[in-house]
């Protein structure tokens, strides 16, 4: 589906590891204080003073993450800095630094990869990260991308999985279902294509659910936003998987159940409409989608008149006793238990 347009293909042999190194961070500059040492010796140093370092890493995977008949390899870089930056976000923390990995096979000309470091670099320089490393290497078959981010907070920002309490409410930001509805148009179209190469898709009445899922952004701004409100929440978790299986590690982790109230669910009119198109629920679509990288928190119940009106957030449920299990209500007011139906990252 993705015409490539430029004849140009140089070996990335030409160049071997350390010319190719040279050559895909070039353009990296640092701007973050707290980086000492970046990209150029054997190990990055770092000063974060009286800060705590918070840390995480994700592998993204050709075949298994991501599809490069549809997903143009600029979005993938930028999409993979993201994805982590979001890790760091659902802290309640500040992303300062990344390191880039990739291992690729001989497929892949230097313009591909400079491609991919184009999208990287968009999004170190977007959301104000230093690169201070990783590693590059050779793949038997496709494209691996392991990207490890960094970020600072005080200690009494940090928010954790397990502090959740019985009454809190249950929060999330922006909309959900989305990225998942978007990848289901990218699939379709994908089919049409290999049935006739010739055929364009129009994909018009879709701009929002494809950019959801081909270029999500991660939300660094929630942080400054609660913080503006007066509010820290006692538990928070950014939604990769699925909305039903984070609010299960809240739960687990916090020791709570949960009632989620099917008519707060905050959803897109464009993925309303894509989901009749498709005939698929867009409650089931918002419950286990995933990859919308929003983030689900919960709030003391005393912060309800902080928080309620504001266009930034959704309050979609609210925390119960651990014996009460995990529920959906529905708009009939019916009482569901929740299964985790969204991501797993180890299925076969």
């Amino acid at each position: 589906m993705i015409e490539d347009k430029s004849p140009q293909r140089t070996s990335i042999a030409q160049l071997g590891e350390f010319g190719l190194i040279d050559h895909l961070t070039s353009n990296f500059t640092i701007s973050q204080p707290s980086t000492v040492k970046g990209i150029g010796d054997d190990a990055a140093v770092l000063d974060f003073k009286d800060k705590k370092v918070v840390i995480s890493t994700d592998l993204l995977i050709e075949g298994v993450h991501f599809d490069l008949a549809y997903m143009p390899l600029k979005h993938l870089g930028y999409k993979a800095v993201v994805v982590n930056i979001s890790d760091i976000c659902a802290m309640n923390a500040k992303a300062t630094q990344i390191t880039v990995s990739i291992a690729v096979s001989n497929r892949f000309p230097l313009e591909a990869l400079d491609e991919l470091f184009a999208g990287i670099s968009l999004a170190a320089n977007e959301y104000k990260v230093d690169v201070i490393g990783g590693d590059t290497t050779s793949s038997q078959k496709g494209l691996i991308i392991s990207i490890t981010a960094i970020g600072e907070a005080d200690e009494n920002e940090i928010v954790y999985r397990n502090g959740a309490k019985q009454t809190d409410l249950l929060v999330v930001s922006g909309d959900i279902g989305s990225a998942y509805m978007g990848l289901q148009v990218l699939e379709r179209e994908k089919q049409v294509f290999q049935v006739n190469p010739n055929s364009q898709p129009d994909l018009d009445a879709y701009t929002y659910i494809i950019e959801r899922q081909l270029k999500p952004e991660a939300r660094k701004d929630v942080r400054t936003l609660l913080h503006a409100l007066e509010i820290k929440p006692t538990s928070m978790i950014d939604i990769s998987d699925g909305l039903s299986s984070e609010i299960m590690h809240l739960c687990k982790q916090s020791g709570v159940g949960c009632n989620l109230y099917e008519d707060k669910l905050p959803l897109d009119p464009q993925l309303i409409n894509v989901c009749e198109e498709f005939n698929i629920d867009s409650t089931t679509v918002a419950i286990n989608g995933g990859e919308d990288y929003e983030l689900l928190f919960t709030i003391a119940i005393d912060d309800f008149d902080k928080i309620k009106g504001n266009p930034n957030f959704t309050i979609i449920g609210h925390m119960t006793k651990e014996s009460e299990g995990i529920h959906l209500i529905t708009r009939a007011d019916t009482k569901i238990p929740l299964k985790a139906r969204g991501w797993n990252a180890i299925s076969e």
